[in-house]
């Protein structure tokens, strides 16, 4: 096999990085070329995210790629974050910063939105769990606010399409970062034209839909000017990131389940078809396109985004090592309280010691008092939800999950995957840790055609990186926890 340079661009919520993969004898090698933060600007009491700089991070990556690494790579590929877009001019130029998804203009907009379309209607239209900030609720947000920008928009780019058109000058819509807008029909490439129509929003602002491992255009001669590469191809990958992540997951069988841990825990199998059902409707999840005609069938769960958020308001007193969380949490008693990791006071509350602790109050809980206390309320909260998702999940499909896959940055914490071994009682994988960027990086290969199928892709993943198992080795009561902890949900 011959050996292929791509460079992957991956951005979450809160970091993005330039990783350089190379393909050479059936397996792949990752160099992280550029990394640099991200982080949603406050604007006249507004969440935007400067798209502008984090273009400017990609090109440096590019810039370090072929200048510093001396390495010109085949191709590049873009994944986001889902549900955030831009919205684009007749005239080619952004109108203004896209909205950031925690933004608080859709805090009751779900419940505005019902009234002109009921929410079971919205779900069989769309498969698409209920979060309002999902692009439909966004856009109807907007609307009802008689934004400006609306009036003059060509176009509609999600997050990384938007990325791709500043490096190519093409506007597409890629289908697995589409189908997290809500706006799509479940399992299909096609805009779904009564939810728009209930938004108040023109269909025409939306583009055509690719698919992932599709060619968008060739880099801009002003982008290769700059950073001294050559005319190269971007390939929409599966431009949302789970999406990607996904991809990567080294699996075998059928009855396994994924869990991308990062910001956001996105937890839920691989399936054929979407699941789309008043049960599944009941229980919030959602139908999401993937790689080669599958459906992501999961939930959306509030993951590190607690712990990391706890660990910045305690940094204003001291700066603390992500470590010293850890040991913090290990010397803290288990079971003491519990929260519901998906309660609406957690997704952007300001303080989040604070309305943890407010809400073990205010469920007649005892209070968690120490940083230690704090953080072991959020580790067992965050197993105990993945277990009563799995539950949820073997309901639905009638057939029981046997391994659950962890998969990105969240795969590094040990004492997480253990955690999570006991408390579901099944094994757990634990790796690839950079699983969305390998992801992306496989899905380039398959567009170049160095790789041929998901398959493959996954072969080589699986000799490529090492999968460390934990088996469930409970030492507590489980069973016991998991009772409190289900009537909070």
């Amino acid at each position: 096999m011959s050996k292929n340079h791509f460079l992957a661009f991956d951005l979450g919520a809160s970091s993005g990085r330039a990783i350089l993969g190379t393909l050479e004898d059936g397996k792949l090698a990752l160099t992280e070329i550029h990394r640099f933060k991200n982080q949603m600007s406050r604007i006249h009491g507004s969440y935007y995210w400067n798209i502008y700089s984090l273009f400017d991070e990609l090109k440096t990556g590019l810039k370090k790629c072929v200048t510093e690494f001396k390495i010109q790579p085949d191709s590049i590929g873009v994944d986001t974050w889902g549900v955030d877009y831009s919205l684009i001019s007749d005239s080619g130029q952004l109108i203004g910063l896209p909205f950031a998804y925690r933004d608080h203009r859709t805090d009751n907009a779900i419940e505005e939105f019902s009234k002109v379309l009921s929410k079971k209607e919205t779900y069989m239209l769309s498969g698409i769990q209920f979060m309002q900030f999902n692009t439909l609720f966004q856009l109807y947000a907007s609307k009802k606010e008689s934004h400006s920008r609306l009036n003059i928009a060509k176009s509609l780019l999600f997050a990384p399409d938007t990325l791709n058109y500043l490096f190519t000058g093409v506007r597409k819509n890629e289908y697995t970062i589409a189908s997290t807008s809500q706006l799509l029909k479940p399992g299909k490439a096609e805009w779904e034209s009564k939810l728009f129509e209930a938004a108040g929003i023109s269909e025409d602002i939306v583009e055509e839909i690719v698919q992932p491992g599709v060619e968008i255009g060739k880099i801009l001669d002003e982008i290769q000017e700059e950073t001294g590469s050559q005319e190269i191809p971007c390939i929409a990958v599966a431009s949302h990131d789970t999406a990607s992540a996904i991809a990567s997951v080294p699996a075998n069988g059928g009855n396994w389940a994924y869990l991308s841990s990062g910001t956001w825990s996105l937890l839920g199998i691989e399936s054929p078809v979407p699941i789309v059902s008043e049960e599944s409707m009941e229980m919030n999840f959602t139908n999401e396109g993937g790689v080669e005609g599958t459906t992501r069938f999961l939930k959306n769960i509030m993951g590190m985004w607690l712990i990391q958020e706890c660990k910045r308001i305690w940094d204003e007193e001291k700066e603390m090592e992500w470590q010293e969380v850890v040991d913090m949490c290990l010397e803290a008693d288990h079971f003491k309280c519990f929260i519901n990791p998906d309660n609406s006071v957690f997704l952007n509350p300001g303080n989040m010691p604070k309305a943890i602790q407010e809400y073990c109050a205010a469920t007649n809980q005892a209070i968690p008092e120490t940083k230690g206390e704090i953080a072991r309320c959020i580790y067992d909260s965050l197993v105990l939800k993945y277990k009563f998702t799995i539950k949820q999940i073997e309901s639905l499909t009638g057939k029981p999950i046997d391994k659950l896959h962890i998969i990105g940055g969240g795969a590094n914490n040990k004492m997480m995957n253990q955690l999570t071994a006991d408390a579901i009682g099944i094994p757990v994988l634990a790796g690839p840790t950079e699983a969305t960027a390998t992801g992306n990086l496989m899905l380039q290969a398959k567009a170049v055609g160095a790789v041929h199928s998901l398959n493959e892709m996954r072969e080589v993943i699986k000799n490529s990186f090492e999968i460390e198992e934990y088996l469930p080795s409970p030492q507590l009561d489980w069973e016991a926890a998991y009772k409190r902890f289900e009537v909070l949900n």
